[in-house]
């Protein structure tokens, strides 16, 4: 008989079950936000909530607790020290579910699961941040002068530099006396 036993499969093993709440939590936890089938938001919730309630107490003890289900060393300081300390009076409830329709192709159920008066600005501000840094560094490759060749001579004229390479016309005059002696007839093939 099946008595005690909570919670859902979803169709996975247990091990895929673990990573698959590790990484939603993760998410839900750095976004504050995130849309998922109804069902997993139904199951992740305890989860997170659960985390959140370790959290509180902001020990080290804590801390190692729930780095050992997230793995994950940025969320579990932002539970300890953003999430706990928002949701300090509050015990218990901190998600909410919002049903959202359903999804195209096999019309499952979809759910939004958030944080209560959640950061808005924590939406995607790993991805912005990330985007920036990444950003910045090619306007930096893109500033650094290059570096003039030995064959190249800047000239700096009313403010504006311009750059005439020396070896334009060297490569032209090889590229004629090239087709020169393609067009001159070799001594064997005149002969003949």
């Amino acid at each position: 008989m099946r008595h005690g036993i909570s919670g859902r499969k979803l169709n996975r093993t247990s091990s895929h079950r673990k990573a698959l709440f590790k990484n939603l939590s993760n998410s839900l936890i750095v976004n504050e936000q995130i849309m998922t089938t109804l069902v997993k938001a139904k199951e992740l919730r305890p989860f997170v909530e659960k985390l959140i309630t370790i959290g509180k107490k902001n020990t080290l003890h804590s801390r190692r607790k729930i780095f050992s289900v997230l793995r994950d060393q940025n969320s579990v300081k932002k539970i300890c020290e953003v999430l706990s300390q928002r949701y300090l009076k509050r015990p218990g409830g901190y998600t909410r579910i919002i049903k959202a329709g359903h999804r195209y192709g096999d019309a499952s159920p979809m759910a939004v699961i958030e944080f209560l008066n959640r950061d808005k600005n924590a939406k995607g501000k790993h991805d912005k941040d990330r985007l920036n840094t990444e950003k910045g560094t090619k306007n930096e490759q893109q500033v650094k002068p290059e570096s003039t060749p030995s064959n190249e001579v800047s000239i700096n004229n009313e403010g504006k530099e311009e750059k005439y390479k020396q070896v334009k016309a060297e490569s032209a005059s090889e590229k004629d006396s090239s087709q020169e002696k393609q067009a001159k007839p070799k001594k064997s093939e005149e002969k003949k």
